[in-house]
């Protein structure tokens, strides 16, 4: 039997979920993540409709929406990661979770206003082929906030036993890959923000081009609408 991306993608996910709950309070709270509910809000409000939060992990992110007011859908493939994203779920924010696959998912075309999707990408096959189906799911307009993890990102070390002709779960891309990728692909890139290891002075970021910032994140974060 040949190698099961989408297999091995969930057992992977399944086997970190344990860890990945222990740290994603710091994550969203104070660390690499902590920017990216603010950011997103800037561009869209509870009022526009159901949010979808694609990738979602333990739902960690989806709640923190939840507590601003939105109405979210957590999805996620490892069905370790749903299980203890539902412990989230308390009846004065509205959310809910279902175990999924980004490149099919179980819902109709223009079906949320907008979409989060952190560090979601890089762990399918077909980064081309989710990207495409969360534009069927968003409706015109609506705004994507996307991350791709950075040239700095540890978990890119995933991806290194490629080099000796091992399958991996870990389709790495650049931000300026992907940014690409986006436009050429019905989005348009509104904004983007670099989130930076310890020992970047961000204060001499300023003068550099958008590629050389790219250059020294952990993860970037872009904002995006629909066409």
């Amino acid at each position: 039997m040949g190698f099961d991306w989408h297999k091995s993608s969930q057992l992977q996910w399944n086997s970190m979920s344990q860890q990945w709950n222990q740290n994603s309070e710091e994550m969203w709270e104070s660390g690499s993540r902590k920017t990216i509910i603010p950011l997103f809000s800037k561009y869209i409000n509870p009022a526009s409709g159901m949010i979808l939060d694609a990738g979602c992990g333990d739902g960690y992110g989806t709640m923190m929406l939840g507590k601003l007011g939105f109405h979210v859908m957590g999805m996620d493939l490892s069905e370790e990661m749903v299980t203890k994203a539902k412990e989230r779920i308390t009846p004065d924010i509205n959310i809910e979770f279902h175990q999924g696959d980004i490149i099919s998912m179980p819902f109709g075309p223009e079906a949320f206003s907008g979409i989060l999707s952190i560090n979601c990408l890089e762990w399918v096959q077909s980064p081309l082929a989710a990207l495409c189906e969360l534009k069927r799911v968003l409706q015109k307009d609506g705004i994507l906030c996307l991350g791709v993890l950075g040239p700095t990102a540890a978990p890119r070390q995933h991806s290194y036993k490629r080099l000796y002709g091992e399958k991996v779960v870990c389709n790495t891309m650049m931000p300026w890959e992907f940014a690409r990728l986006a436009e050429e692909n019905g989005f348009a890139i509104l904004e983007g923000q670099g989130v930076y290891k310890r020992g970047v002075d961000e204060k001499l970021l300023g003068s550099l081009s958008e590629e050389l910032k790219q250059a020294l994140t952990f993860l970037w974060i872009f904002i995006m609408q629909k066409k």
